[in-house]
């Protein structure tokens, strides 16, 4: 095929000798993308078929894995679908075609990439897993352009951050197709509107939907970054520490205070060791600050007792906070340090360390002196 190709940018040449002629340019750029010398793709499906066309019945030529690496000759939308002819990497070079929603582009992954460059330093903030299929996209709104791949059911993640966005009435799945916008609606409960009495505070998820920006690991897709719909996200709070969440209170970062291990801190399995951890949680009533919602109000760190095999409190704020991600925890063995971001009462972010410790066999916590000033009200 690279003969042929070359052959004919020698004869489209041969006919037109002048400089900057219009004809050659358009020839070689038209070669160019036949030849596939302009991108490379990665498979981010478990495992995809490249066949001998992207007919109903076409054959399975060689199967590919995630992560193998494909060069991209060409492209077609075929019945709406968008398929790329490929050519492997194995022994063979074979060639074929592939559907697109089984790769990645270079070009789409190095924006992934750049996305994860953002928080390298920065430590997870919890865990989670989809309920349901949903689209990577890029930044946290539903334009078709935006979206990276789709993920599967079941995938796991480290949620790095979160953002809070105004209520849309769209569908709880984002699964659309790449450069679709899915048409489904979801109406408001109107029940609900209308028995919510005058002057009853505003409930979080009521107001908002959640976005989280994720980072994923090689084994899960070859992109390391993106943003997730929280609608099919569900949290993965370690099962030993789960029971201590309240109904009203919700857990939305921990981290272990009884490890060294920078990968382990946030669990991404359920089923974790019983030990220490400082927890940040948020209520579901709407406290904005000239517009923006507080990460998190409340402040915990539980503690194991290994005699007694239970759980105790060695710190909570006794008032609601209002404070801001990320969460981080420094230190050696027993002596650890987290540090978080409170508002003071003239609006301004302060970092605040809190000191945790083991006196004998308990685990205590030092926390800032001026803590109470970062404590709100309590409501009458």
């Amino acid at each position: 095929m690279r003969s042929k190709a070359f052959l004919l940018v020698i004869l489209l040449v041969s006919l037109c000798f002048s400089p900057g002629c219009g004809v050659v340019d358009q020839a070689v750029s038209g070669v160019s993308s036949i030849v596939g010398l302009s991108d490379t793709a990665t498979v981010i499906s478990k495992t995809a078929q490249i066949r001998t066309s992207y007919a109903v019945v076409a054959a399975d030529l060689l199967e590919v894995k995630r992560g193998d690496r494909l060069d991209v000759i060409d492209s077609v939308d075929f019945e709406k679908i968008l398929w790329y002819r490929v050519r492997a990497r194995d022994e063979a070079k074979t060639e074929g075609w592939i559907e697109a929603q089984h790769v990645i582009t270079s070009e789409i992954l190095e924006k992934s990439k750049k996305l994860a460059e953002e928080f390298k330093d920065v430590p997870p903030q919890a865990a989670g897993q989809l309920r349901a299929a949903s689209n990577l996209r890029l930044a946290s709104d539903m334009s078709p352009e935006n979206i990276l791949l789709k993920l599967a059911q079941g995938s796991t993640f480290e949620i790095m951050d979160w953002k809070f966005v105004p209520k849309q009435e769209v569908a709880d799945v984002d699964d659309a197709a790449k450069g679709e916008e899915k048409q489904t609606k979801r109406s408001k409960n109107e029940e609900i509107e209308a028995a919510r009495e005058a002057g009853e505070p505003e409930k979080l998820d009521e107001k908002y939907d959640v976005w989280y920006q994720i980072r994923l690991d090689p084994s899960v897709s070859p992109a390391p970054a993106g943003w997730l719909f929280g609608r099919q996200v569900e949290l993965q709070v370690p099962s030993d520490i789960v029971f201590f969440q309240a109904n009203n209170r919700k857990f939305v970062t921990w981290q272990r205070l009884d490890t060294d291990v920078a990968s382990k801190a946030v669990a991404t399995d359920k089923l974790s060791a019983p030990g220490n951890w400082v927890i940040l949680s948020r209520s579901n009533i709407s406290k904005p600050i000239d517009g923006v919602e507080p990460d998190f109000d409340g402040i915990q760190v539980l503690a194991f007792d290994k005699y007694d095999q239970s759980y105790y409190t060695a710190w909570r704020s006794s008032t609601d906070v209002w404070g801001q991600l990320p969460l981080r925890v420094e230190g050696q063995g027993d002596n650890k340090t987290f540090i978080i971001h409170l508002r003071n009462p003239e609006g301004k972010m302060d970092e605040k360390r809190f000191v945790v410790f083991r006196d004998k066999s308990r685990v205590k916590v030092t926390p800032p002196e001026d803590i109470a000033q970062y404590q709100l009200a309590k409501p009458k």
